[in-house]
C-alpha cells in the first residue's frame, strides 16, 4: 500500500513516522518557493487477507482519505480506489481484458468508458 502526503516543504514533515517512508517527489518546481508542490511517499506491506482494507476502502469512498494506491508486492497491478469508484492498473492487456470481462457491471456506461 502506498500512501502520499502533500506537502510545500522538501523535508518530510516530522510529525509523519519515518517507518514506512519511501520517496519524495517534487511535482510542482514552481520559482516562488511558496507554490512548490511535493509529494512524500509511504509504504507499507501488509498480508492480505479477506475484508482487511474495508475500514480504508470506505473512508476513501467518504472522501476522508484520498490517493492511495493499493498494489500487489511487485507493484505490476495497481488499484487506485477514490471516492467516485477506482482505477486499475494490471500487467498485460490480455489481464485487463479478462478483469474488464469478468465485472463488466461494474464499468462505467458512459461511451467514453470514462
Amino acid at each position: 500500500m502506498i500512501t502520499p502526503l502533500w506537502t510545500t516543504e522538501a523535508e518530510v514533515p516530522s510529525s509523519q513516522p519515518a517507518t514506512g517512508y519511501w520517496q519524495s517527489l517534487l511535482v510542482e518546481d514552481d520559482p516562488d518557493p511558496d507554490f512548490r508542490t511535493y509529494c512524500h511517499l509511504f509504504a507499507a506491506r501488509r498480508p492480505w487477507r479477506r475484508g482487511c482494507i474495508d475500514e480504508l476502502l470506505r473512508d476513501i469512498a467518504d472522501d476522508k482519505v484520498a490517493g492511495i494506491l493499493i498494489t500487489d508486492t511487485r507493484m505490476q497491478r495497481i488499484h487506485h480506489p477514490y471516492d467516485g469508484g477506482a482505477d486499475v492498473f494490471l500487467a498485460t492487456s490480455e489481464e485487463r481484458d479478462r478483469v474488464r470481462d469478468r465485472h463488466a457491471d461494474r464499468l462505467s456506461r458512459h461511451p467514453s468508458g470514462l
